[in-house]
């Protein structure tokens, strides 16, 4: 066994109200607590190797129904910036408030965003420092950040928006919100994930991908040269007026203004510095939508002969966690308990129109899984896994980069090719395991629930640390193909005498 240090984090004195739920960004090492009334404690620039939790230097009031991390970046720009977004109902949850904050290079703490936006249903609020999206909150939302770009979920509205953001200054303090898309869900959906260039939604039976990029483009609508033609006997015959006809039509678009300007009898667009020569739209399409740019990953189960059991489930399972590899293998965590690798044709971001193809394997697991964690890292041919059986047990898997590609020639023998992952690591924790939150590749944050002699529950930070060395050794024997370890068996194999 690797060896293993762990303690438990004091929360800081001016903490005084229990933890629900976390949220970390590994790029900033910003730390979210959510408490029981739906506050929101955040520390900026956490250290890899806390011993203790400074206090927190942001206070988010309640309300508050989801939150997310999300990473701006200007591929024509290095400077990049931390945004923290909070969703909450408001007016009775007849609309949702969206309340954004940026973390300051300057300060390392996290200020009010301001927002611009001015689309049709969004306002940004001064007096509740925020933006305000006229569609009903309902019981339950979610969000979702990546670089760039966020979803939100609504399950009563049954719709998923694509939002972009974009910085207008250096440091993010003030940025533009515009809304690209919505998917009408004609299904419910359980998990929510963007990562590489993807969205994907987590369903009954599988998993449904959509290529993000044609998602955020939205839909051009060019402008076309017209023409007028003199009018001669009550129609146009293809000459011009004698003086021309010289008329101008200005008109507000976005932040620009468009001019039409008749010339010699010809009509010539003009727009200034600020008016795009294209008009762009949201996008707007069904959760079934066909089409290149979209697919769905269906769940395929096998039964195991050493068991004698089938390990299709009776109900249908439904996709609970999807968990980013690289740009083309994603983990999949089912309603069973059961984990699946999900591996796509498309190692970059697809253009609109471009096929996706996907290939869903089963692993083997004799543990029932219910959390599952990664953090990954591409300087790497091996990724970290963490999962959890919601008890008191955490594993520490190695998945080793293999040929995944997909496409119309995959036949039997490469979906029976085995999968690279083992086991490196057995945790056993006192405190009944609620939440796992990966900080680095040998280090991990467990929020743990203990029942004290008082028999009141709470809930505690645990920070567990694999030996560097110890780990690093593991993994490069991984990569060279040892398979000393038993593959995911959760249990290492015995050494011979």
């Amino acid at each position: 066994m690797v060896p293993l240090r762990a303690s438990k984090l004091p929360l800081p004195p001016s903490l005084s109200s229990a933890i629900s739920s976390l949220l970390f960004d590994p790029l900033s090492l910003s730390l979210s607590l959510s408490h029981p009334d739906s506050s929101l404690s955040l520390f900026p620039s956490l250290s890899p190797s806390p011993l203790s939790l400074p206090s927190p230097q942001t206070l988010i009031p309640p309300p508050s129904s989801s939150s997310t991390f999300l990473r701006l970046q200007n591929p024509t720009n290095p400077t990049t910036a931390t945004l923290f977004l909070v969703s909450s109902p408001l007016r009775g949850g007849s609309s949702v408030l969206l309340r954004f904050y940026t973390l300051l290079k300057i300060t390392s703490q996290f200020a009010k965003t301001h927002v611009i936006c001015n689309q049709t249903g969004l306002n940004f609020d001064e007096n509740k420092s925020g933006v305000v999206f006229n569609v009903s909150h309902g019981v339950s939302v979610k969000l979702v950040g990546s670089v760039n770009v966020f979803v939100m979920y609504s399950v009563s509205n049954a719709k998923v928006w694509v939002f972009a953001v974009k910085m207008m200054d250096d440091d993010g303090v003030s940025v533009k919100l515009m809304k690209c898309a919505v998917i009408d869900c004609i299904v419910p959906v359980f998990a929510v994930s963007v990562s590489y260039g993807y969205l994907m939604l987590g369903e009954e039976n599988g998993v449904r991908v959509f290529a993000l990029r044609p998602l955020v483009k939205g839909r051009v609508v060019k402008r076309r040269r017209a023409e007028i033609r003199e009018l001669s006997n009550g129609k146009l015959e293809g000459q011009s007026l004698p003086n021309g006809v010289h008329h101008t039509i200005r008109r507000i678009e976005g932040e620009g203004t468009t001019e039409i300007c008749s010339n010699n009898g010809y009509l010539e667009w003009k727009s200034d510095k600020h008016c795009d020569s294209v008009k762009l739209k949201s996008v707007n399409l069904g959760q079934d939508s066909k089409g290149g740019s979209t697919c769905f990953a269906a769940f395929k189960y096998k039964e195991v002969d050493s068991y004698k059991l089938s390990k299709v489930p009776l109900q249908p399972a439904k996709a609970i966690s999807i968990q980013a590899l690289s740009p083309k293998k994603f983990l999949i965590l089912d309603s069973v308990g059961q984990l699946h690798l999900m591996c796509l044709s498309l190692p970059v971001i697809p253009v609109s129109g471009s096929d996706i193809h996907c290939h869903v394997k089963q692993l083997t697991n004799t543990m029932k899984v219910e959390k599952l964690a990664v953090l990954p890292d591409l300087s790497t041919r091996t990724q970290t896994v963490w999962i959890s059986d919601g008890c008191h047990t955490l594993h520490m898997l190695a998945v080793t980069e293999m040929d995944t590609s997909v496409g119309e020639k995959e036949n039997k023998d490469s979906e029976e090719k085995p999968v690279g992952i083992s086991v490196i690591q057995a945790i056993f924790a006192s405190e009944k395991i609620e939440d796992v939150i990966p900080l680095a590749t040998n280090a991990v944050l467990l929020l743990g629930q203990a029942c004290h002699s008082s028999h009141e529950l709470q809930l505690s930070l645990i920070y567990c640390v694999v030996r560097d060395s110890e780990a690093t050794e593991l993994l490069k024997k991984k990569c060279h193909g040892d398979q000393s370890e038993m593959p995911f068996s959760g249990v290492p194999k015995r050494r011979q005498e």
